[in-house]
């Protein structure tokens, strides 16, 4: 009895750190939605790098985790993989808010509305996705993971148009760099995203 209250222990142990993961990465474009209406207060980076600071030890103590503990929910590749996945959304938005701040001047903040508020929607389907994992459904999961390609497929629509402004003549040559690097990074995020939800549509339909 003792070594199953402990193997329920470190079962919600997994849990919780993945849906903490998750949560910092919803909360990171939070952040972005909030630093693309207020682009000026350069102390917002602050959030990026506490969220980036936060989802480091996160990511540390689920691999010390899977290291020690001898029976996990669900395979320790897939518990690994999970977790890098999710890592990489904060880690690409910190960035993406370092650059904006920094070539602000260059920029007109508003061009990236469209694509942060698709990923507020990518980062909450993925928590939405890991917290299920808990007592997964194959078909709640499913109908989330479809939601999440349709948001990346919108995304893919959105960049290819931005991409067309942005080459029409319009900007001058150091705006047009600087633009295209920053949507690209928006891009990457939001593909970090649907690869977080690939690994748990996976790890559901393997335990199904």
């Amino acid at each position: 009895m003792l070594s199953l209250q402990r193997w329920i222990g470190r079962s919600d142990q997994f849990f919780d750190l993945l849906e903490s993961s998750a949560d910092e990465a919803r909360r990171s474009s939070q952040a972005l939605r909030e630093l693309i209406e207020a682009p000026d207060h350069g102390e917002r980076l602050e959030q990026f790098i506490d969220l980036r600071r936060e989802d480091k030890r996160t990511r540390e103590e689920i691999s010390k985790l899977i290291c020690n503990t001898f029976i996990t929910p669900f395979e320790r590749e897939d518990i690994d993989s999970l977790s890098s996945a999710l890592s990489r959304i904060p880690k690409v938005l910190k960035k993406f808010a370092e650059r904006l701040i920094l070539l602000r001047e260059h920029v007109d903040v508003e061009l990236f509305r469209q694509q942060a508020e698709l990923l507020q929607h990518a980062t909450g389907t993925v928590y939405e996705m890991v917290r299920e994992l808990r007592h997964p459904n194959l078909k709640t999961v499913r109908t989330a993971h479809d939601r999440l390609h349709l948001i990346e497929a919108e995304a893919d629509t959105l960049i290819v148009s931005l991409l067309r402004d942005l080459y029409s003549g319009q900007y001058e040559a150091l705006q047009a760099i600087v633009l295209r690097d920053l949507f690209e990074l928006l891009e990457k995020v939001i593909d970090r995203c649907r690869d977080a939800g690939n690994v748990v549509f996976q790890i559901v339909l393997k335990n199904s």
